[in-house]
């Protein structure tokens, strides 16, 4: 894509596969209503300077911390305690964190429908009424969340799963493909729930969750304890 003076420069911080899907969901976001500049990736564990595919490594934490203009940030990480420390660390504030929503997502009214900085909408999403989606959340491919459902910052939920209406999620919870949660159930704050798992019960903090139906495996510690 030519460089259009239009064009907002954002970045992608995680250079890993999951960083190269949401590259390819904001070329399809441009194709549809150009938008976007991809400058390149942030990452840690690669060298700056390289390349990943047609982008440049732009460096790390600290770079993205002294980066010197305004910037859109999207951060490519599918593991919520890892991606709430990282986010943790950001302090310029020259940044900011749009909603990245694919073209294909089915998803109600603005005036319904509340989707916090950062969240990740993935192709083929359905979104239905009076859904309240948290700071920095994944739905990946083919999600659907049903009416009056919450889901708290930093969850990331893997391919097709579905959240039914009137459940709510806790922060920082972890959603493997294919998980499904009934009607109105609880669903704690930095819980695992194993792909293919179906809740019909609510599920406490901390813990995590796998079967049909599902049932607690363990207790885990609070990542909040575990990230200091």
């Amino acid at each position: 894509m030519n460089v259009d003076l239009d064009l907002k420069p954002i970045a992608v911080y995680g250079a890993g596969g999951f960083g190269l899907e949401v590259a390819m969901l904001i070329e399809q976001i441009n194709a549809v209503k150009p938008c976007w500049e991809i400058i390149g990736f942030f990452d840690d564990g690669k060298a700056k300077g390289g390349r990943v595919n047609d982008w440049a490594v732009l460096g790390g934490m600290e770079d993205l911390n002294t980066w010197f203009s305004p910037l859109a940030v999207v951060f490519a990480l599918g593991m919520p305690g890892v991606k709430r420390k990282v986010i943790g660390k950001v302090n310029n504030s020259r940044l900011t964190y749009p909603s990245l929503i694919h073209p294909t997502v089915i998803c109600g009214s603005s005036k319904h429908v509340r989707i916090g900085e950062g969240a990740i909408i993935c192709a083929g999403t359905i979104i239905t009424t009076n859904v309240d989606i948290g700071r920095h959340v994944l739905l990946n491919l083919a999600c659907t969340v049903g009416h009056e459902a919450v889901i708290g910052d930093y969850c990331s939920l893997m391919p097709a799963c579905n959240i039914s209406g009137g459940v709510t999620v806790g922060e920082a919870s972890f959603w493997g493909t294919g998980a499904k949660v009934i009607n109105h159930a609880q669903v704690g704050a930095d819980t695992v729930i194993g792909a293919g798992a179906v809740v019909i019960s609510d599920i406490p903090d901390h813990a995590t969750a796998v079967g049909v139906p599902a049932r607690i495996m363990q207790r885990t510690p609070s990542m909040a304890t575990i990230e200091r």
